[in-house]
């Protein structure tokens, strides 16, 4: 059984939605590590997806600094 692990995403506004941009790592059945750093990119298509995004950046917005 391999183990996919996302290490980090952004979002972003783009021509086509919002997209996100992920890293993630691969590790095998004996926990050595296959690969990491590999990038993926996707477009948040459904509602459920893109309401998410939404909230995470409400969010974020209330830990900006003063």
């Amino acid at each position: 059984m391999t183990i996919k692990k996302v290490t980090a995403f952004s979002v972003h506004q783009t021509g086509v939605g919002q997209q996100v941009a992920f890293t993630y790592s691969i590790v095998d059945e004996n926990g050595a590590v296959v690969a990491q750093n590999k990038r993926a990119e996707v477009v948040l298509i459904g509602q459920e997806q893109i309401a998410a995004a939404e909230s995470l950046y409400d969010f974020l917005e209330t830990k900006i600094p003063e």
